[in-house]
């Protein structure tokens, strides 16, 4: 019966079998796909609506539509006393052949054709069942049987009622319907009986089917609308006010703190989509947030698809809350998972770019804003370096760190490039523990020389960044830690006279005493003339692993040996003179030089128990004042 004049003719009833493995087809669908029964309403209601959205159509251009006047609406209704669930809408209708063409989709598209691909594709079974279209039939979930009753919007058609108990066959005779659309009419099962509770299902409609363009009534008919039906992220951002954007965050989130800065998207090519996003004012949820997961929620022609979909943002802007639409995104069978295709892929570019566009222009138009933001989420953008295999070095310019120069302040790399000494072409930065331990480092003294500025990175992610972030723009970063660092020949700033240096054969002596000390604990002890300031420092020897590399077996708890540090003095240093006039048999001179080495590993965040310099330093500090000799704690 596949011409549509033939379902006007005289028929009587009819029993028409599913094809064969319908029943083991029908099990796969209300078991396996089907994760909260619930979906069963959304997927009768999403049904409707594109009835209505096709009828809506069918009357611009057809003046003989049947029950032309007909509100186009959705109603759902409750019989307790036959315990039966109805789903009414007033869309496109059917007549006996599309009832059988359309409710048959499961006998039509072979059950037998399911199953074979289901075990023979590579792909996941729900990358492959979204042909079926079969979400009508998740109502058998909550159903003894389902009947449906329906007259199409052709006036010349006759009403068509179309049976099913979800077993080996349907059936389907003429029927009586005096109005236009369809009846989708659930005979509940007793361990379904909550799907009979109007406020169950007003929850169920605002939670999957809120924004549905068609109004849904639940109840008598002058009951009050359900659904919200207007999307704010279908409207034009121009129409909509800010207060209204706040508003619909905290409806989303429940958040008490309005959003930082939200972004609304309206985009026809290379996919139709909508979408509203939000930065929260917290990265820590509070105890009453409704969002308990990362991820977006999913609607597709504004029906939920997904609470927490994940897919539609990289991991590292998992911060972002809000809500994405599309026209033309491809479902699988129960509307549940979202199939793996291009458009997705599609989706996701379009979210990330539009996300890293609005933190841009946030950094420029509301800088303090922007400090917010980094303040609290500057740690997953950083992540997003340290991960994304796709052009990383599109956020770079979303990057804020401290400077040597700006140590209260932050400052982008870009800002930094724009202070660089005329002939410096590297950027320099240093790794240490905390901000301002870093002032302390030795390292800083040859760069100090010259009065460069040197980025600051101190938070446990920048060594896994630093694996990745190796250059901004055409200028490498380079760490100042670096033994065989070169600077550029700058004018150097003017330096107090410095201290005469040790003469070479005693200096050479002390390098001994220290050697003998320290034993294989250095790899070597040296003198340089990189120091200024300080009296000693710590550098690796040539061919140890880059220090972001040491940090990051040192953060993950890797088994990792720690390269031998070479130990550089510096002989213009006071400390060191001094050290030098005391005898090689004096025990303040071995205490001296134990506490010099140890500085070192503190100041470079290795050392394995600081408070045990407690006693040495207390002993030094008690000879400065007098107070009495040295002794060996071993005599």
């Amino acid at each position: 019966m596949s011409d549509s004049t033939n379902a006007t003719a005289s028929y009587s009833k009819q029993n028409i079998p599913f094809k064969a493995e319908t029943r083991q087809l029908l099990d796969i669908l209300v078991h396996s796909l089907y994760t909260e029964r619930e979906i069963f309403l959304r997927e009768l209601i999403s049904n409707a609506s594109d009835a209505l959205t096709r009828v809506d159509f069918e009357i611009l251009t057809n003046r003989e539509v049947f029950d032309p006047q007909a509100k186009l609406s959705i109603r759902i209704s409750i019989n307790l006393e036959e315990k039966t669930l109805t789903v009414s809408d007033t869309g496109i209708g059917m007549n006996a052949d599309e009832l059988v063409e359309n409710l048959g989709t499961i006998a039509h598209s072979g059950a037998r054709d399911f199953v074979t691909a289901a075990k023979s594709s590579d792909n996941k079974l729900s990358d492959i069942i979204g042909q079926f279209g079969v979400g009508f039939y998740s109502a058998f979930m909550v159903a003894e049987w389902i009947r449906v009753i329906s007259h199409s919007h052709r006036s010349g058609d006759q009403a068509a009622l179309w049976f099913s108990k979800g077993d080996d066959a349907f059936s389907i005779e003429p029927a009586k319907k005096s109005t236009r659309g369809t009846d989708v009419i659930v005979k509940i099962k007793e361990d379904a009986s909550e799907f009979l509770d109007e406020q169950r299902l007003k929850n169920i409609v605002r939670k999957h089917s809120d924004f549905v363009p068609f109004p849904i009534y639940i109840g008598k008919e002058e009951s009050e609308q359900v659904n919200q039906q207007t999307a704010i992220w279908r409207q034009k951002p121009r129409q909509i006010e800010q207060k209204e954007y706040d508003q619909f965050y905290k409806q989303l989130t429940l958040d008490y703190e309005e959003p930082l800065i939200h972004a609304h998207m309206v985009v026809d090519a290379p996919v139709q989509m909508y979408a509203v996003l939000y930065v929260p004012a917290k990265k820590e949820r509070g105890l009453f947030m409704l969002r308990r997961d990362e991820g977006l929620k999913l609607y597709a022609r504004n029906v939920l698809i997904q609470e927490y979909c994940k897919d539609l943002l990289p991991e590292y802007f998992r911060f972002i809350q809000g809500v994405v639409d599309s026209e033309d995104l491809p479902l699988n069978v129960s509307r549940e998972v979202v199939q793996s295709t291009r458009v997705i892929a599609q989706l996701k570019k379009l979210v990330t770019t539009k996300v890293i566009d609005t933190l841009k222009n946030l950094a420029e138009e509301k800088p303090e804003s922007y400090d917010k933001f980094w303040n609290e989420f500057g740690h997953f953008v950083k992540e997003g370096v340290a991960i994304e295999q796709s052009e990383p070095e599109k956020l770079h310019s979303l990057l804020r760190f401290h400077t040597t120069e700006q140590m209260e302040r932050w400052s982008s790399v870009e800002d930094y490039v724009k202070r660089m000494k005329a002939g410096q072409e590297d950027i320099y930065y240093l790794l240490g523990e905390d901000v301002h331990s870093v002032m302390y480092s030795p390292h800083l003294d040859p760069v100090r020389k010259h009065n460069l500025e040197v980025l600051v990175f101190t938070d446990p992610v920048d060594a896994f960044m630093m694996m990745r972030f190796t250059k901004y723009q055409e200028h490498p970063l380079v760490n100042i830690a670096n033994p065989e660092l070169k600077l550029p020949k700058l004018e150097e700033q003017s330096p107090e006279e410095p201290l005469p240096a040790l003469p070479v054969e005693e200096f050479i002596t002390l390098v001994n005493r220290f050697k003998k000390q320290l034993g294989e604990r250095v790899s070597d002890v040296r003198l340089t003339d990189r120091l200024t300031d300080a009296p000693a420092r710590l550098v690796d020897p040539q061919g140890a692993p880059p220090q972001q590399f040491q940090r990051v077996y040192r953060i993950l708890g890797e088994k990792f040996d720690p390269p031998k540090k070479i130990l550089e003095l510096n002989p213009r240093h006071a400390i060191l003179a001094g050290l030098n006039k005391i005898s090689g048999e004096d025990k303040l001179g071995e205490i001296v030089i134990e506490q010099l080495y140890e500085d070192t590993l503190l100041i470079e965040g290795i050392h394995p128990d600081p408070v045990s310099m407690i006693p040495r330093i207390q002993q030094i500090i008690e000879t400065a004042l007098g107070k009495q000799p040295i002794i060996d704690k071993d005599e």
